[in-house]
């Protein structure tokens, strides 16, 4: 029989940068330390219940990984802006949430670039480096402009879209590390390539909403993984409520089976058990 090691509605995965990033999986009120089961057999069983992360509504089917159609709807954080930050319409007055805008949108952010299945740029909040990096998979990070709000950093990193990726391939992130690469160089050839562009955003927001980030050392980030798949196949518990094998590896916000991988922020408000096999 299964040992059940908790049971509650999942929320994205902690982690903690350390030598090997250290995951902890939230189910409901319970914290449970991950790397500890690398190797062992797990059992992910969904108990038919969802309820939105935001106001524990109980629903059908969850939206923008795990909210209510009406959360998702009314949220600021749901708006397709956080998904293109350079539509960030806070200053226009038509913020969904302006509080909720001024604490997330109208503070410092990090343009940075990251290695995850291949050099690419990106943006977050400055509180929330280096977890975005590791919610990425990346392998190596380094921040290269801090700006003053969301939007700043959406104009910035969409300069550079034009040359260099902003997507991660997951399936080529969890087949292994992607190939080593110097990010201090690629950060010079980009300045270069979008001098214009920088200096424009300059003269329209003014020097000090845009800083370039000349010394920024460069972070180096290890994940708790046995062996890599080599063909990646993804569970989906809406079809398949009861998923597991040996643990062979933890990654971003994916665990990797050997029989599978699974993304569980995708699952958040989900109603899990999480039991131990052998």
């Amino acid at each position: 029989m299964p040992d059940v090691v908790a049971t509650g509605a999942v929320r994205k995965m902690k982690t903690q940068l350390e030598d090997t990033v250290r995951y902890t999986m939230l189910l409901g009120e319970h914290e449970i330390p991950l790397n500890g089961y690398l190797g062992r057999q797990l059992q992910l069983d969904f108990r038919g219940q969802i309820h939105c992360i935001h106001c524990d509504r109980k629903i059908n089917k969850s939206f923008n990984q795990g909210y209510c159609y009406p959360c998702f709807r009314r949220l600021a954080q749901c708006d397709s802006c956080i998904v293109s930050p350079e539509k960030c319409h806070y200053e226009a007055g038509t913020c969904r949430e302006p509080q909720w805008g001024e604490q997330h949108c109208m503070v410092d952010h990090v343009v940075y670039l990251a290695n995850t299945s291949g050099v690419k740029v990106g943006i977050t909040r400055g509180s929330q480096v280096p977890t975005r990096w590791m919610d990425q998979g990346a392998t190596q990070a380094k921040p290269i402009f801090r700006v003053a709000t969301r939007l700043y950093s959406g104009l910035v990193e969409s300069l550079f879209k034009s040359h260099i990726a902003d997507k991660t391939h997951w399936q080529a992130m969890l087949k292994g590390d992607a190939e080593p690469c110097d990010l201090e160089q690629v950060r010079q050839r980009l300045m270069q390539e979008c001098a214009a562009g920088l200096d424009a955003l300059g003269q329209e927001f003014g020097i000090q909403a845009i800083t370039e980030l000349v010394s920024e050392p460069e972070t180096h980030i290890t994940y708790p993984v046995l062996e890599y798949p080599t063909k990646v196949s993804s569970f989906n518990l809406d079809k398949t409520p009861s998923i597991g094998g040996t643990l062979m590896g933890i990654k971003g916000q994916y665990l990797i089976f050997d029989s599978g991988v699974i993304n569980m922020r995708k699952y958040g408000g989900y109603h899990i058990s999480l039991s131990t096999t052998g």
